[in-house]
């Protein structure tokens, strides 16, 4: 801890800040770390690096001859690790002074970002913590750290012990080598009562395995008992591993994302980035999930976890998978549970975004029964994907499905039964309109949902011989048959009073043939006409004002709705030639209500009144006429 210069107190000297350490540890807890729990992450962070600086003075010591091992029985916590130790200078240094970290890379500013994958491999440190700050979350869970510790440095360096308590406090003194025989550090925790949750022996191995699995270094958990140490991460990472065939890795990595995830992934993704040094998989999900939902992915930092939600490591549009990935050059945040949004996560997001895209290329090419399963599960996410990417448009635009006047079907077989193919603007619009183009022949794609419309538009690109064209009410109602004239003449009357009563609702009514003969009436209105008309009465509504001039100038011609009657259905055939004037209304405004039901869109309020009042007028016509 640093504390305050006593020449500070002459006039005009310099001072130095005094750090409240209980206060500066209530701030860590509530807003710094997530839970307690990272007390041991961070024991075995600071232990990693000892053992990397150690292999640094002693490059031929054999693998796994530096090992850390944990220590739990309920009343204390004990780390002990065969690192690089610490002189008495440097415990002064780096464990009485917040902040400081014996771990900076010499040369390299702290916050100087990477620029470009040409810097990533200057920066690449060997160690994981870079803050100095990591043992203070001990005092989350105990009131004083004990660190006993010799230097690998110096031959016959003496122990040096160092015991920092919650007030700022702490002491330092020598101890002859004996008191620890071997180079190293061993921090002990005393954990307070309210630790309990996190020091149990069950609790801090779990958590341990937790943090640790990945590690490089042998790490073990002695519960106390007095049976031999069980070790923390007794294998490397699946992905490092050698196997017999390819067939069995394959299996083997699906077995791992099923562990760490809970489900049996569609398939199984490798990722490597040597240039920062990246490797794990990427488990493509069994089930779609809503578009935009992201994910949290499982990061480790040279072997430590970091986070399970990670959402920043893959681009939005890669909802469809979950990563485990463990990274050596990926920059930690403070609290070292997130990345940093720097250039180097930029680039390894855009070359693990290039790996997603690789996978779905393959299996375009040379797995069409795998290509087939994931775009029924995941095509939302490929088509968000092929808006903005036009190799992955031109691979997988033929094979993903949509909504059609045909059913759910590839856009591929649509162009062939439909050269001509109209997509509509909403759903709502599809829906009005479906029955009857399918009927007349008409090809038509439902464009309302997410991306739907925008790739419609993009076929003509990949297949030239088919035009694209948005449906509006004329398209339409030029496939639908004439009457004849003297049907027409017939009719006219009824017409007549079907357009006087419709009139509130700008609704035009006309007679037509058109199959299937079963619908009585279709109604064409878009959503954008009836916005246009809701515009237009506003304006009449405030003529003379200032925002009647705005929408004034805003109004186009509005158009008009179109109910068109099926000559074809015997219901409209009877109404045509009903003589009664409210009789000949209310039936009119009843063929509305039932086009307008169908329609499926939001009914407006007068729409909802109509409805009943037809009903009931038409109820009580027909119990006038029975009695």
């Amino acid at each position: 801890m640093t504390l305050p210069d006593t020449a500070a107190n002459a006039a005009g000297a310099d001072r130095t800040f005094q750090v409240d350490l209980r206060g500066l540890v209530d701030l860590l807890s509530h807003h710094l770390y997530s839970s307690p729990r990272v007390y041991l992450r961070e024991l075995l962070q600071n232990a990693v690096d000892a053992l990397t600086a150690r292999h640094g003075l002693e490059p031929a010591a054999p693998t796994g001859a530096f090992g850390i091992r944990l220590y739990a029985d309920g009343s204390a916590v004990r780390v002990e690790d065969d690192g690089v130790g610490l002189t008495e200078a440097d415990v002064h240094t780096f464990l009485a002074t917040i902040g400081r970290s014996s771990k900076r890379a010499v040369g390299v500013p702290p916050d100087e970002p990477v620029r470009g994958w040409g810097r990533i491999a200057e920066q690449r440190g060997d160690f994981i913590g870079q803050f100095g700050i990591g043992l203070l979350s001990c005092f989350l869970v105990a009131d004083e750290i004990h660190v006993l510790s010799r230097s690998a440095r110096t031959p016959g360096a003496p122990a040096v012990e160092w015991r920092g308590r919650g007030d700022g406090s702490y002491t330092v003194r020598t101890l002859p080598a004996s008191a620890r025989p071997r180079p190293g550090t061993t921090v002990t925790l005393t954990p307070r009562a309210d630790a309990g949750e996190w020091t149990r022996p069950a609790q801090v191995h779990a958590l341990a395995r937790h943090f640790g699995s990945l590690l490089r270094h042998p790490v073990t958990f002695d519960d106390g008992t007095g049976g031999p140490g069980a070790p923390v991460n007794p294998e490397p990472a699946p992905w490092a591993r050698t196997y017999p065939t390819p067939g069995s890795r394959s299996r083997a990595l699906a077995a791992y994302g099923e562990e760490v995830f809970g489900f049996t992934p569609l398939d199984t993704i490798e990722l490597d980035l040597p240039v920062v040094g990246l490797k794990g998989i990427a488990c493509v999900l069994p089930e779609a999930v809503p578009a935009g939902r992201r994910h949290g992915h499982r990061v480790h930092v040279k072997g430590m976890l970091l986070s399970e939600q990670a959402e920043e490591i893959l681009p939005d549009w890669a909802f469809f998978v979950r990563c485990v990935v463990d990274a050596e050059s990926l920059r930690p945040t403070a609290s070292r549970e997130a990345l940093y949004e720097d250039d180097t996560l930029a680039a390894v997001r855009e070359a693990l975004a290039e790996k997603l895209r690789a996978w779905i290329a393959r299996a375009a090419a040379s797995d069409p029964d795998l290509l087939g399963r994931f775009l029924r599960t995941h095509h939302l996410a490929v088509k968000s994907l092929a808006v903005h990417d036009d190799e992955i448009l031109r691979m997988l635009l033929p094979w993903l499905p949509f909504e059609t006047t045909d059913g759910h079907t590839t856009l591929d077989e649509f162009a062939r039964t439909h050269r001509t193919v109209l997509v509509t603007s909403s759903v709502e619009e599809f829906r009005q309109v479906a029955a009857i183009a399918s009927a007349a022949g008409l090809g038509v794609v439902n464009g309302g949902y997410t991306y739907d419309r925008e790739l419609v538009h993009r076929l003509p690109e990949i297949r030239p011989e088919v035009s694209v064209a948005d449906l509006d009410p004329a398209t339409l109602t030029a496939h639908l048959d004439p009457v004849d004239r003297e049907t027409e003449l017939a009719a006219a009357a009824y017409l007549a009073r079907a357009r006087d009563a419709l009139a509130v609702f700008d609704c035009d009514v006309a007679l037509r043939t058109f199959q299937p003969a079963s619908a009585p009436a279709l109604l064409i209105d878009s959503r954008e006409a009836r916005h246009e008309r809701t515009r237009s009465q506003l304006a009449r509504e405030q003529e003379g004002g200032l925002w009647g001039d705005i929408l004034g100038a805003l109004r186009q011609e509005a158009p008009r709705a179109q109910l068109i009657l099926n000559q074809l259905n015997p219901l409209v055939r009877t109404a045509v030639t009903i003589d009664e004037p409210e009789l000949a209304r209310t039936s009119a405004e009843a063929l509305y209500g039932q086009a307008a039901l169908l329609s499926r869109r939001p009914l407006r309020p007068a729409e909802s009144s109509l409805i009943n009042r037809s009903f009931l007028d038409l109820l009580a016509h027909a119990l006038r006429k029975d009695s």
